[in-house]
């Protein structure tokens, strides 16, 4: 008798978090599928090292070419592969891109989960779908945040993730279908985007130390926010999919940090003074800011058992000593003993 393998469809699986959440798949025996867009250069340096001969024998990861903005091709896709589980992590990510594209944005970001959630409802393939939703949903709202804070967006990516939301919710509560969101405070990690704010920091003191770079160009220091390790996280969303009922749930440190202590940690476990190495840079404010994420993630303790584990000093540590590997710079400090196996991570992604 053949032994069932459960099938997991995961769209954004190219990016942070969908890398870490295929290679989590992975190891607990799933077939995962990873929906890609096709372009003219290749973005799957994350998950290279996954990625084995489609056709060999033991294969278990699959990537397929299509858009969030192609509803026919998800609608295929869907029963195609008749997943087990559905992980909706692509979207454009970036906030401060979204004023610059906010109607790509709202397509892909917003509309996209309805597609996929038209693509299941259509297929009939009784699936568990993710949503991955976002802090920067509550915006000006204000802290500590939890599920029942009032959403208050203040970028196009905010609003177009609290469309998602609920469309997300009105799907599961008109059709029956077992649909969580995750509604996820910052997570980093050494796979964060070069443009996001934390990888500028840290890429930009190995830079420093490497005689590449003098400056590290930034926007508002004071902004604060609730920052975890992102491994940590895509736990999170695959104990949301193995919880009975399908609900919704902020997964956060309970801890904010603004920028400047970011740039202040880094600085310091480099030797380098922050005020000598910042320039402020005008284009990096957004219109609309958010002063202040925190999020509560009491319910998740509570009902999925999961917890944070990594420190923010430690997660700063592990984020600047893979830069500066990278470079091939020495690690003038410890790595904490007890964190996820980062090195072994980062080298097969380099």
């Amino acid at each position: 008798m053949l032994e069932w393998v459960k099938k997991a469809l995961i769209t954004g699986i190219t990016g942070q978090d969908g890398s870490y959440l295929a290679e989590l798949l992975l190891s607990k025996g799933y077939e995962v599928h990873g929906l890609i867009r096709r372009s003219s250069t290749f973005n799957t340096g994350r998950i290279e090292h996954l990625y084995q001969d489609p056709h060999a024998e033991g294969t278990r990861l699959f990537l397929h070419y299509g858009d969030l903005s192609d509803a026919s091709m998800l609608a295929r896709l869907m029963a195609r592969i008749a997943p087990d589980e559905v992980y909706s992590l692509g979207a454009q990510s970036h906030v401060r891109v979204s004023f610059d594209a906010p109607l790509y944005t709202a397509d892909v970001t917003g509309l996209g989960t309805l597609r996929l959630l038209e693509a299941i409802r259509e297929s009939q393939v009784p699936c568990k779908f993710y949503q991955a939703s976002s802090s920067e949903m509550f915006g000006a709202a204000p802290a500590p945040q939890s599920e029942i804070t009032p959403f208050y967006p203040r970028s196009p990516y905010g609003v177009s993730k609290v469309a998602a939301f609920w469309y997300a919710v009105n799907y599961r509560e008109a059709y029956g279908l077992h649909v969580s969101n995750g509604i996820l405070f910052n997570h980093e990690s050494p796979r964060r985007g070069e443009s996001f704010v934390t990888r500028k920091i840290t890429r930009g003191i190995a830079r420093i130390l490497a005689g590449k770079d003098q400056n590290i160009f930034l926007g508002n220091l004071e902004a604060k926010r609730d920052w975890g390790y992102a491994p940590e996280y895509v736990e999170a969303m695959w104990l949301m999919l193995q919880h009975a009922k399908p609900d919704d749930f902020v997964i956060a440190t309970g801890e904010t940090h603004s920028v400047r202590e970011f740039l202040d940690c880094a600085c310091g476990l480099a030797g380098l003074d922050p005020v000598e190495v910042y320039r402020r840079d005008d284009r990096y404010y957004r219109p609309t800011e958010v002063d202040v994420l925190l999020g509560d993630a009491s319910k998740a303790k509570n009902e999925l058992g999961w917890s944070p584990k990594t420190a923010f000093q430690d997660l700063v540590k592990l984020m600047l000593a893979s830069d500066l590997e990278q470079l091939g710079l020495q690690i003038p400090f410890e790595i904490p003993a007890d964190t996820l196996d980062w090195r072994a991570r980062y080298n097969l992604v380099r």
